[in-house]
């Protein structure tokens, strides 16, 4: 199941935590301008004060005085910078009802009314109002509007795009993004413009557009690195790590995990610092308004005492559900680790089992390989150059045979664990069994057997190369150890649709039974010995081809009968070439 939600939540705080990443810069020119107006205006007291609270952000007075010049005084540039001083400090303290109240009545005269567009807009925002948000930026998105306002168009192009996001309207918020992206790839702000990579990247992601999307995870990640920000430094992070997961580089993701923890855990120790700030200051408005606080105490405690046996039922109620709740999740538990055991019991089974028919046919190797060597000594001595040719092509084949079992472990093994690299690429079929044919051609001469290639050379497959050569190879291999002198070996195709080609490999050798073929397709099965007594395999070899064809989307069939041969039938998907 794919992990969104995840990235979708982190898109959402640090959206969040950005809001108001320009309104600094935008207060800034609006201050210079409301600092003129209360040097002309020295008779607007309440005004004056208003103004100089709302620019060393002292909010509770702001509010104080800018509602004092409203109720006497009848001029109206001061009021609407009033309105917007009010509006602005109510969104400051979350208080977005009130805050939308106050920035409606400001007059559209106003010299800064774009700046309470975009206030609004990003009211609307953390509201979750987004066709509204879309409304109040739309009206702002000119850059000569936002040149004079003090913010910039890049952010609001970004915060329209964002509300589209929301809508699933995804053609339109990819356009505003990039339009964001165009413009701030040349400003010198990496917190900005990491946000609207991660913000570009949930565009893609929600629409299962991974290989759009994770380039511009890893390109939020790249910025992290450059921004001091705790929190972006996690969230680059811990998108990350969710990234690796659906690569399936677990061992990655595991390394951006911990780097997320580190930076949490520097966020917590930030936070405290804040907190205890946060603390100091509550605690010097607290001691102001003693009286009332002593006042509300009382209050609770009376409605406390009268509600006190409704809440202890409810709380009783409570315990009740988290009991039962915390019993079936345990026993779920339970079940969950029962069969996990019974899963791994299996595998290690699987594992001793491979492990011991692996190690007896490599004991046996090495000793047929010692036996033959003592007689290759012996007939160096007797000078006994016929039998020695022999012993000599003997070894070969013993040494042959050894090493082809190894590469099989080998392969099976990073398989196994994951670490066996794949690659999808359009692979030219004739060519592959071309070579295949060249690398196994003294073995074809030693018994000789006849090899025919009949695939079209205009076939190509859609596949990992690597892993249709070690295919080929153990199949060809298979069909060579278990065919007769002067028989026959063929690779050709039949095609099956536009999409899919299948591959035959026919030999005119010993055969099989039909128990052997469904021994040899069942998951997770070795034989230790084929029904001819004198051929020993351990199946590794064509349990490897199964898994490997199943990883390049195909799939893997066998036809035969005894003394009658033999076909391997591979179905891949193919890319049409003309040739």
């Amino acid at each position: 199941m794919r992990k969104f939600y995840l990235l979708i939540l982190l898109f959402l705080s640090m959206y969040s935590a950005s809001l108001f990443s320009q309104s600094k810069i935008a207060n800034n020119i609006l201050n210079i301008e409301s600092k003129k107006r209360a040097e002309i205006f020295k008779e607007e007291t309440n005004f004056r004060k208003a103004q100089h609270y709302f620019e060393v952000n002292n909010w509770d007075s702001t509010l104080v005085y800018s509602m004092r010049h409203l109720s006497i005084s009848s001029n109206k540039e001061l009021n609407d910078y009033c309105h917007y001083f009010r509006g602005f400090t109510f969104h400051k303290k979350k208080l977005f009802k009130e805050a939308k109240l106050e920035l409606n009545l400001i007059s559209k005269k106003f010299i800064f009314y774009p700046l309470a567009n975009k206030t609004l807009g990003e009211i609307s925002m953390q509201l979750k109002e987004f066709k509204k948000a879309i409304e109040y930026f739309s009206q702002i998105e000119n850059p000569s509007i936002t040149n004079k306002q003090g913010f910039k168009a890049s952010t609001i192009y970004q915060n329209i795009g964002t509300c589209y996001l929301h809508l699933n309207q995804f053609e339109k918020a990819e356009e505003y993004l990039f339009k964001s992206k165009n413009l701030k790839e040349k400003e010198n702000d990496n917190g900005s413009l990491l946000n609207l990579y991660i913000n570009i990247a949930n565009l893609y992601y929600v629409q299962y557009k991974d290989e759009q999307a994770f380039p511009y995870f890893e390109k939020s990640y790249l910025l992290s690195k450059k921004v001091n920000d705790f929190n972006k430094k996690w969230d680059a992070s811990l998108n990350m790590a969710v990234v690796e997961e659906n690569r399936g580089n677990y061992k990655k993701a595991l390394e951006y995990r911990k780097e997320a923890e580190q930076w949490n855990d520097s966020l917590n120790n930030q936070n405290k610092v804040w907190a205890v700030a946060d603390y100091e200051k509550k605690f010097a408005v607290a001691q102001k308004q003693k009286q009332i606080k002593v006042l509300e105490v009382e209050n609770q405690l009376k409605n406390t005492q009268r509600n006190s046996l409704f809440f202890s039922a409810i709380g009783l109620l409570i315990l009740l559900t988290g009991g039962v709740y915390m019993y079936t999740q345990k026993a779920k538990s339970a079940k969950t680790i029962l069969i996990q055991r019974n899963k791994l019991d299996q595998l290690n089974a699987n594992k001793d089992q491979l492990f011991s028919i692996v190690s007896h046919d490599l004991r046996s190797s090495v000793n047929a390989l010692k036996t033959s060597n003592s007689k290759l000594s012996d007939s160096l001595q007797t000078k006994n150059y016929e039998e020695l040719n022999q012993l000599i092509t003997q070894n070969s084949s013993i040494a042959n045979d050894t090493y082809s079992l190894l590469d099989n472990l080998l392969h099976w093994a990073m398989l196994q664990t994951k670490q066996l690299y794949f690659h999808k690429e359009s692979v030219h079929l004739y060519s592959i069994v071309q070579q295949i044919e060249y690398n196994y051609k003294s073995l074809l001469q030693e018994k000789e057997i006849r090899f025919e290639n009949v695939v079209p050379k205009n076939i190509f497959l859609f596949v990992d190369l690597d892993s249709l050569k070690i295919i080929f190879r153990n199949l060809l291999d298979n069909a060579i150890k278990f065919s007769k002198h002067n028989d026959e070996i063929r690779f050709y195709t039949a095609e099956i649709n536009s999409e899919f080609c299948q591959i035959i490999i026919e030999d005119s050798g010993i055969g099989m039974s039909q128990n052997t073929i469904s021994e040899l397709l069942q998951d997770s099965e070795t034989l230790v010995k084929k029904n001819n007594s004198e051929i020993i395999g351990t199946g590794l070899g064509l349990q490897l081809c199964k898994q490997m064809t199943a990883k390049n989307g195909g799939t893997l069939s066998i036809q035969s009968e005894i003394n009658k041969g033999t076909k391997i039938i591979l179905t891949f998907s193919k890319i049409t070439k003309n040739g």
